[in-house]
């Protein structure tokens, strides 16, 4: 009788669930410091979105060996514009913020996911990084370990991080809950060319049913989110290619001029969700696993990305001591880092969409007095633009361009 082979178990230091941004920045700088490290997870899946990366976004990937891959694809982000387009009794002034302001050169990039993805991926391999192209199954935590069943085995690691999305499995194999809140909005994206030049200038508008924001590419090209309630939404949707350019054309009030709406739309839900920890029992959650924001003020992904870099500092720094890479103290420094950066941030985003959403007049003045002053008070604008593009409480080493 002829049997199958055995399916191969694979043991490391620490396994990442999980292949998106987040998943394997933690993984690019993990082995790069030299812990024995494990990815596990089918490629992801290429889409037509785009991320606006902040420049403590940008730095960390220069280190990382990965930004010269993205240049080519990437456009710089010099001015940030913000637009009261509702009708209503109270409206913020127009509001324009430059790079120049805090003496960079640019807020960030913004690059298609498709590239950013793959500079990632060549990165990886590159290092002494084992990859297990297949979903992880089971994961279960005893007091010494985490085990990961998966399609080609199963694997024993001393700690796990969780990259795995919104539905994280790592999250539920740690018994870590979530406070989730879903808006009456969906987020329509895609990519365009335009007649007119963008400037390098992000711009958004602010609508009574979300942001409509179009931000920068390469060339004559930008990339929109278009926040809408589903009933919109719908309706844009049913239209056809130069249908849906006209009435991009229209809400931007033809500030690129004459639009080509280019393949791929994009749908996606509005929802705030923030897991109750990010580490316990062995298992340490980054990126949407951990939170997920509305795609407002560019702070989703860059969220995460600061996770990334943060339990790889923390990790690093346990392998070179030769401690436990998974016991609690590393979780504790983790979680106790990471807490006022994502707290903060998704009250502010939430704030922010809900005040849009919100009929209730003093907040709409509100809304707009603080728009104005942060127009003419000039260090308070440069307090904020600095805390929105690098956070002071929360820049670990990637972010300020040292390896871990």
């Amino acid at each position: 009788m002829t049997h199958p082979p055995a399916a191969e178990v694979f043991t490391a230091q620490v396994a990442i669930v999980g292949a998106g941004p987040a998943g394997l920045v933690s993984a690019i700088a993990l082995a790069a410091a030299g812990v024995d490290t494990l990815l596990i997870a089918p490629p992801a899946q290429m889409d037509h979105r785009t991320t606006a990366l902040l420049a403590g976004s940008v730095a960390a990937l220069d280190t990382l060996g990965v930004w010269k891959g993205c240049v080519p694809h990437a456009a710089p982000l010099k001015k940030l514009r913000i637009i009261d387009d509702t009708r209503r009794l109270f409206r913020a002034p127009e509001v324009l913020f430059t790079a120049a302001e805090i003496d960079c050169d640019a807020f960030g990039y913004n690059i298609e996911n498709r590239h950013l993805m793959a500079a990632l991926q060549a990165r990886a391999a590159t290092l002494s990084l084992t990859w297990i192209a297949a979903p992880a199954l089971a994961i279960e935590c005893d007091a010494s370990a985490v085990t990961i069943k998966h399609g080609q085995g199963e694997t024993r690691v001393q700690l796990a991080i969780g990259a795995d999305g919104a539905r994280s499995v790592c999250r539920a194999a740690a018994g870590i809950t979530t406070r989730r809140r879903a808006y009456p909005q969906i987020a329509l994206t895609l990519n365009l060319s335009h007649a007119r030049t963008h400037d390098d200038t992000s711009t958004e508008f602010h609508t009574e049913q979300g942001p409509f924001t179009l931000v920068p590419l390469p060339g004559r090209r930008s990339s929109l989110v278009c926040v809408v309630a589903p009933a919109q939404c719908d309706e844009l949707l049913v239209k056809d290619d130069a249908e849906l350019a006209n009435a991009i054309e229209i809400r931007s009030h033809w500030l690129l001029g004459d639009i080509t709406v280019e393949a791929g739309r994009g749908v996606f839900p509005l929802a705030v969700e923030t897991a109750a920890g990010i580490a316990r029992n062995r298992i340490a959650l980054v990126g949407e696993a951990a939170h997920v924001v509305p795609p407002i003020g560019a702070q989703g992904l860059n969220l995460g990305l600061r996770d990334a870099a943060s339990i790889a500092e923390i990790v690093a720094e346990a392998h070179q001591r030769k401690r436990d890479l998974g016991d609690a103290e590393v979780l504790a420094r983790y979680q106790s880092q990471r807490r006022a950066d994502i707290v903060s941030r998704t009250l502010a985003i939430d704030l922010l969409n809900r005040s849009l959403l919100s009929e209730f007049l003093p907040a709409h003045g509100a809304r707009g007095l603080s728009l104005y002053f942060v127009d003419r008070i000039g260090p308070l604008r440069r307090v904020l633009i600095r805390e929105g593009v690098m956070p002071a409480a929360s820049q670990p080493k990637l972010m300020r361009g040292e390896m871990v």
